[in-house]
């Protein structure tokens, strides 16, 4: 069941991340990187909004270049190779002389490193944090600077944890409050029907299923249908897209044992 905030407690809500992003901006000017790109999903086009639905980007969050209107272009998310590693990296990394880091070896900022060009939009050096959140939503926050002398590997290696909690803080704050966001609790599945769907997603069909657990086609279809009506969707594709999701299936997880 789905829970609905009072206008008072959405109100609150909206104070505290009002309060968050102002946090995220003092942050940046205080360890040097006050330039500042944030989105709380990176596969939408949606900006982050205050109350009044005014772009933080216009107010809280200032941008190198003041005519480089990000939160405008649907397609910026693509074009920025930075934001690329977000999407294979769940810890905070920097940016500096053109190469991502961490504070261990990252074989995914390795390989990014390899394919992407870091050269554009005025960004010198720079600290990312992504943020997977829950429903296989990725948020992220850019803490930039045009200098490149910044010694920014020295500023990630006090602060990294700290903006990762005020930027994890943040996101989840904001999306909680967004209208888009349902609040509910994930429903249960059984472990058979984890089972089920365990093996549907490494690509074995219904009947390949019953051999595979000795049980009949019939109650393999049963438990993937009764999974998908828990999950509130339609069909085989879509409840493999909804457990995994939630966590209920992965890549690499192995099939359930019994």
């Amino acid at each position: 069941m789905a829970v609905v905030p009072t206008a008072e407690q959405r109100a609150e809500e909206q104070d505290e991340v009002q309060h968050l992003a102002e946090a995220v901006a003092a942050v940046g000017k205080r360890i040097g990187l006050p330039y500042i790109a944030a989105s709380a999903d990176i596969s939408s086009p949606h900006p982050l909004i205050d109350r009044e639905g005014r772009p933080l980007a216009e107010s809280v969050f200032p941008w190198l270049d003041p005519d480089l209107r990000y939160w405008e272009d649907p397609g910026f998310a693509l074009r920025a190779a930075i934001i690329q590693a977000c999407r294979v990296c769940a810890e905070p990394f920097y940016l500096t002389q053109g190469k991502l880091g961490s504070w261990r070896h990252n074989g995914a900022l390795d390989a990014v490193n390899e394919q992407e060009d870091f050269d554009g939009f005025g960004v010198e050096s720079a600290i990312m944090v992504p943020c997977h959140l829950p429903g296989g939503v990725i948020g992220s926050i850019v803490w930039a600077s045009p200098d490149k002398s910044l010694p920014v590997t020295a500023i990630f290696q006090e602060h990294a944890s700290e903006l990762l909690t005020l930027a994890l803080t943040f996101l989840a704050s904001y999306r909680d409050c967004s209208a888009r966001a349902r609040m509910e609790a994930p429903p249960r599945l059984t472990p058979r029907e984890i089972q089920c769907l365990k093996w549907a997603a490494l690509g074995k069909t219904d009947a390949e299923v019953a051999i595979i657990m000795d049980i009949s086609l019939p109650t393999v279809r049963f438990h993937i249908t009764n999974a998908a009506r828990k999950l509130a969707v339609s069909g085989r594709s879509q409840a493999l897209y909804r457990a995994a999701m939630l966590g209920y299936i992965g890549a690499a997880a192995g099939p359930a044992r019994s």
